[in-house]
């Protein structure tokens, strides 16, 4: 099959051992391929600790000092997020495999993982390139990545009363929010909890951000789409004094009064599809769109 070799960087869920059960095929099919398989520090160390010694790999790396043709996810969308955040801006796509039930970006499963590896071989494959939001506050630092490929949430902390919200799009003010929180997300996001708030679902490779209300206490404030050339100027008023910035689900505490700025990253994330699989299909699939659910 090799015609050449392509390096893989190799990342995988490190909390539930059944979601690594098939990383010895995984591997393998590298291997046979003549890839180089390079695997994170993290991970190795969980598949030795369970039991998963021996793997034939070239080489571990710590952190995100790695370099590959392109990167593997092995677990699910949550997996996927984090390996793409230590990605970042190498520009190396991203192959999700599902270890558990199919994902909007992890959607190779295991055993389909060799006819895959032939198609990168091939090229039979597409790279599609999605969205980062880019996020600063006002005298914070994020710990890890200031970037988010599925959503930022502003959220409250406690469980008392909503947060005061104040937008503004391209410093012109669009309204105050009133809420639990705000969710701004990407055409990527729009399936994760942008969806389960009540936002809508965006095609991916459409260049728009969308923001919608966690539990608002007005019910005509709707979810608003708009340009991902837009800069999104938030800031927050909260009885705690304090409240939270998630970056595809990694929290961050803010203090009340810092100004919140997000806007589309100077680079894109980059995931390799392939020619069977589209975001309509795995739509259908995970919506059940036209399944029978009578009992």
């Amino acid at each position: 099959m090799a015609s050449r070799t392509l390096r893989f960087a190799l990342f995988g869920n490190i909390y539930q051992a059944k979601k690594s059960a098939f990383i010895n095929n995984i591997i393998g099919s590298l291997k046979e391929s003549g890839a180089e398989v390079n695997i994170d520090s993290e991970f190795y160390h969980f598949l030795v600790d369970t039991g998963r010694a021996g793997l034939p790999v070239d080489n571990v790396f710590n952190g995100n000092d790695f370099e590959a043709d392109f990167v593997v996810s092995m677990g699910g969308d949550g997996t996927f997020l984090k390996a793409a955040s230590r990605v970042g801006e190498k520009n190396i796509p991203i192959i999700g495999v599902n270890m558990g039930r199919l994902g909007f970006l992890a959607d190779v499963h295991p055993e389909e993982f060799h006819n895959c590896v032939k198609a990168l071989y091939e090229k039979k494959y597409t790279i599609e390139d999605r969205t980062v939001i880019k996020v600063k506050a006002e005298g914070n630092e994020f710990v890890g990545s200031d970037c988010a490929l599925n959503d930022v949430a502003i959220l409250k902390r406690d469980n008392a009363s909503m947060i005061t919200i104040h937008a503004s799009i391209n410093g012109e003010h669009l309204t105050t929010y009133q809420a639990d929180g705000l969710v701004v997300s990407t055409p990527t996001g729009s399936t994760a909890y942008s969806l389960s708030v009540g936002g809508p679902i965006i095609v991916p490779g459409t260049h728009v951000f969308s923001l919608t209300a966690v539990a608002p206490h007005s019910l005509s404030m709707r979810p608003i789409v708009l340009s991902d050339d837009s800069v999104i100027t938030l800031r927050v008023e909260c009885r705690s004094h304090h409240f939270l910035v998630a970056l595809d689900g990694r929290s961050e505490k803010c203090i009340e009064g810092s100004t919140i700025t997000l806007q589309k990253a100077p680079y894109s994330m980059k995931i390799v599809k392939r020619q069977e699989s589209t975001f309509y299909s795995t739509l259908r699939e995970k919506m059940m769109w036209g399944a029978d659910t009578r009992g």
